[in-house]
């Protein structure tokens, strides 16, 4: 069996040398309702195609893990319903059985490395939930960050994580974060987590070059590169606060546990928010695009093939 199918797109850049950017496929199918999924995702592609690379959609499709869609098979994904939502501990089986999934940050960081694909933007990592001193609830996306060597452009952890376990976590794990242009480390909706970012670079070449030391050290794992959200879309840390505790406390109530966790405080946020933190997702989605797509640029550049 052929373990990536490359779209048209994919398969025509790789032949070229175009630089290609991966997209997860969970903000398709889990992020939002059609037919505002679909108009997303084509706006996070063109942002990309703008910015100077190819995007390669990552997902599983009837047990074949595609890098790339076509704009058919974008449209039915998102409508499709029922369908998986995979990390490294259900990928493979998903795969196998011959069944459809979408791929989280960690499922997305292994499609891109099986396709030869050294950069993705998504719009936030998971990361450490509250109260994981008693239920560990620790997003698989912070071992993948650990080992496997792609570089993941994100506005930080979502905000509704405890951002200071999910830092010392990556930390501990040797993961490189590093904040884009400020020093503060960034949360998602808002630009300041309170927290100061371990490293700090300015420019898509800085990091570019340090992906590639990476690489040449032979050390393991990939890269987090917090991306503040632009600042005329913010919703600013103390307005969150409150609502991101209230959502939290929602959630208890209902007993939200595991995988339904995030979705759910994302909804009842924005429900609580009126709308104004999906507009926000969104600009920092674009936001990411642009920073990875020029970072795969930066790579091609200096990659000498």
């Amino acid at each position: 069996m052929t373990l990536v199918q490359f779209s048209p797109a994919v398969t025509e850049a790789k032949a070229n040398g175009t630089p290609i950017v991966a997209l997860e496929s969970t903000i398709i199918t889990h992020g939002m309702p059609y037919p505002q999924n679909l108009e997303t995702a084509r706006l996070v592609e063109q942002t990309v195609r703008e910015a100077g690379a190819v995007p390669a959609t990552m997902a599983v499709l009837d047990g074949q893990l595609c890098a790339g869609l076509t704009d058919e098979q974008l449209e039915n994904l998102a409508q499709a319903k029922n369908v998986a939502k995979l990390s490294r501990a259900d990928m493979a089986a998903c795969i196998a059985q011959g069944k459809t999934g979408a791929t989280t940050v960690a499922a997305t960081m292994i499609a891109a490395r099986l396709a030869g694909i050294e950069v993705f933007a998504t719009g936030g990592i998971g990361g450490v939930h509250k109260g994981a001193e008693d239920s560990f609830d620790i997003s698989a996306d912070l071992s993948e960050l650990a080992q496997t060597a792609v570089t993941v452009v994100a506005a930080g952890a979502k905000a509704i994580l405890d951002l200071p376990k999910t830092l010392e976590v990556l930390e501990t794990n040797g993961v490189p974060v590093i904040a884009y242009g400020q020093d503060a480390l960034p949360a998602f909706w808002s630009r300041d987590a309170g927290l100061r970012a371990p490293l700090r670079m300015d420019s898509a070449a800085q990091i570019a070059a340090a992906h590639q030391m990476r690489a040449a050290m032979g050390i393991p794992g990939g890269q987090l590169v917090a991306n503040p959200i632009p600042p005329e879309h913010e919703i600013p840390a103390d307005t969150l606060a409150p609502i991101i505790a209230q959502a939290t406390a929602d959630a208890a109530k209902h007993g939200i546990t595991g995988k339904g966790v995030t979705p759910y405080l994302l909804q009842r946020i924005f429900e609580l928010t009126e709308g104004r933190s999906l507009e926000a997702n969104i600009a920092l989605v674009l936001n990411n695009a642009r920073l990875a797509a020029a970072i795969a640029r930066e790579l091609r550049a200096t990659s000498g093939n």
